[in-house]
């Protein structure tokens, strides 16, 4: 993951060395090299993936590619803040990996599970949830990626519930996702307010421009609506869909994915048909896109 900006641009190099620096360890050797299940550790995934993903914007950044307007899906939003000047980088590492270990440790192992629902809509998604949950099992929104794809996370008895109830009243696909805890929803909130307290150690900017918050998908004002947002966002939904239609409202209509993958590239275009949407995620990708996209 990153690697390939490492080896070819300064701006990236610089990124993960000072990230090797904040964290006292060599997040390169995991996220060059691996293995797989040392990468896929949450405190070890969410600094490599905000690393990977800023050295991709400033090397967009340093080619003239100028963001007006961000948001950033979960993790992306700490990306999303360090790119508006709100967050430092070195801060952000700190905050990442310490998110990351408050959320896998606010539920024991094996106690939650998320799941993703194809075909139904928010609200069928939302009924299916309440009539599963009861006071000592939850289960909950978590994210709302695509008019008809939502994930669901919770106990995991519940969430297969869940599953097994959508899959019976005709999901187009209804499945089980590999994490390790169930983000975003309730049985969070030790993590949230964990994070809080790291939050109140943190030196805070307004954005230099909007980023969208996944709470309520509106524009962050002010450092404590920013210490406020990324709080409250472990054990609340992604509102991603809201996101992007706050960002088409504001006139955007070319979006560019930064970092490893292109999922919400792909959401994109189930969301609206007014966007276009670019993946960069290594030099091939990035010339691609600067020549196509940004020359025209």
């Amino acid at each position: 993951m990153g690697k390939a900006f490492y080896d070819a641009f300064p701006e990236a190099q610089a990124l993960w060395r000072a990230a090797n620096d904040v964290l006292g360890f060599e997040l390169t050797g995991v996220a060059f090299a691996g293995p797989a299940e040392a990468l896929q550790l949450t405190a070890n995934a969410q600094p490599a993936i905000l690393t990977a993903s800023i050295a991709a914007a400033r090397v967009l950044m340093a080619h003239g590619v100028v963001p007006i307007a961000a948001a950033g899906h979960s993790l992306g939003e700490y990306s999303a803040l360090v790119l508006a000047g709100s967050l430092e980088f070195r801060d952000a590492v700190r905050l990442v990996r310490r998110r990351g270990e408050f959320m896998q440790e606010a539920v024991p192992v094996g106690t939650g599970a998320m799941a993703a629902l194809m075909g139904p809509d928010l609200a069928t998604a939302d009924a299916l949830c309440r009539e599963v949950s009861r006071d000592s099992v939850v289960v909950e929104v978590a994210n709302v990626n695509a008019p008809e794809q939502v994930v669901v996370a919770g106990h995991k008895q519940a969430v297969e519930q869940v599953v097994e109830r959508a899959t019976r009243r005709g999901a187009k696909r209804a499945v089980m996702l590999p994490v390790s805890a169930p983000f975003h929803c309730r049985l969070m909130r030790p993590a949230a307010e964990r994070l809080g307290r790291e939050l109140e150690g943190i030196t805070i900017r307004p954005p230099r421009f909007p980023v969208m918050r996944n709470v309520d998908a509106r524009p962050y004002a002010s450092p404590n609506e920013v210490a406020n947002g990324l709080s409250a966002q472990v054990a609340s939904p992604v509102r991603w869909v809201e996101c992007v239609q706050a960002l088409l409202r504001l006139g955007v209509r070319t979006f560019v994915e930064v970092g490893a993958g292109r999922v919400l590239t792909g959401l994109l275009k189930r969301i609206s048909d007014q966007a276009d949407g670019y993946a960069v995620g290594d030099p091939t990708s990035l010339e691609k896109f600067l020549a196509t996209a940004w020359a025209s």
